[in-house]
């Protein structure tokens, strides 16, 4: 039997910065709202999102609560509503990223009651699903544009409330379901449903690479890691953790984030000159440039971060133009232009 291996550093990943820096800004903000990445087979997707897990810093929850529930926080299952505070015993763990197949049953993603023993004993008994384990953490689903429509419906609903809810034979149970919500997929093999596709804060497209330096390096890690895995993991594990610390720091700096009011009218120009719906666009811009300007250790958001943050956060928010079939990132970019000049 062969042993355990650690995923591939994410220090590791080479020609992915936007898909990075993203995702880093999720582990700094998880109100952003996720993070969904599109791009060609073989670009590394899933290794990136499976390699944010060693940089995710240990979480506190209660020791013995099914669904990790936060010892010092207000959405809590039902079990720990009903114990005294002093009842609710500390201690830490790491943040949960949960893979979701697209084969998954119903009743593997949202959980089961074990009827046998509701019926006998009266007790209600949960057989914990994805959602469950996913909670205060990440749940990543490849191949997100083929996931089935039942499955979908039931992402939204939960994705909603914050909450998910098994009902079986009369009987009720919910627990609290906040996690990030990391979808990849191949636009060749379809497109995602405006529902869900509008709960990922932010999108981003990955392509193959056309710098020949980048695709050696690639290969040659790659290949390094393929002969001894845990040898590559610890020699950047050193790197991980300046990552991980970095991330720390930068949730610090987010509490006492200073974000001008010419910013947020920056913020607001831009979206209004997209014609984005609704305000959840300039919502996640926002988020997102203070997620990048704590990430560069910056206490004040400024211009630059909101730049930075425009293209992952509107692209996938803007309305189709018959009379332009320009790409979204070029409609931003001259939205930029246009307000920078004004």
């Amino acid at each position: 039997m062969s042993g355990f291996r650690p995923p591939f550093p994410f220090s590791a990943i080479v020609g992915q910065e936007q898909v990075i820096r993203c995702l880093l800004a999720t582990a700094v903000d998880p109100l952003i709202g996720g993070l969904l990445i599109f791009g060609n087979r073989g670009t590394g997707k899933s290794t990136a999102v499976r390699a944010l897990s060693r940089l995710l810093p240990p979480m506190k929850v209660v020791a013995d609560c099914a669904y990790h529930c936060d010892p010092d926080g207000t959405s809590l299952c039902e079990a720990c509503r009903r114990r005294k505070p002093e009842e609710l015993k500390s201690t830490t763990s790491s943040v949960p990223v949960v893979d979701l197949p697209l084969g998954a049953s119903e009743d593997r993603v949202v959980g089961a009651l074990d009827l046998e023993s509701a019926l006998t004993r009266g007790e209600k008994v949960l057989e914990t699903g994805l959602l469950a384990k996913a909670n205060r953490g990440y749940l990543y689903i490849d191949e997100v544009n083929l996931l089935e429509d039942h499955i979908v419906d039931l992402l939204l609903d939960v994705a909603a409330s914050g909450e998910n809810v098994i009902e079986r034979e009369g009987l009720s149970v919910r627990h609290p379901a906040r996690f990030v919500l990391i979808g990849s997929g191949n636009p060749e093999e379809g497109e995602l449903r405006p529902q869900l596709l509008d709960r990922f804060g932010l999108s981003v497209d990955v392509t193959t690479p056309n710098d020949l330096a980048v695709r050696v390096e690639i290969v040659k890690r790659r290949e390094a890691y393929e002969r001894d895995a845990a040898g590559f993991s610890t020699e950047w594990h050193g790197k991980d953790m300046a990552l991980r610390r970095k991330v720390q720091r930068a949730r610090k700096i987010l509490a006492d984030m200073e974000t001008p009011d010419g910013i947020l009218e920056l913020v607001s120009k831009l979206c209004m000159t997209l014609g984005t719906d609704g305000l959840r666009g300039e919502l996640t811009l926002a988020r997102t440039a203070r997620a990048f300007a704590a990430l560069d250790g910056k206490k004040v958001v400024a211009a630059r971060h909101v730049l930075e943050a425009a293209i992952p956060s509107l692209r996938h928010r803007l309305r189709r133009d018959p009379l332009d079939d320009t790409g979204s990132d070029v409609r931003i970019e001259r939205a930029i232009e246009e307000v920078m000049a004004a």
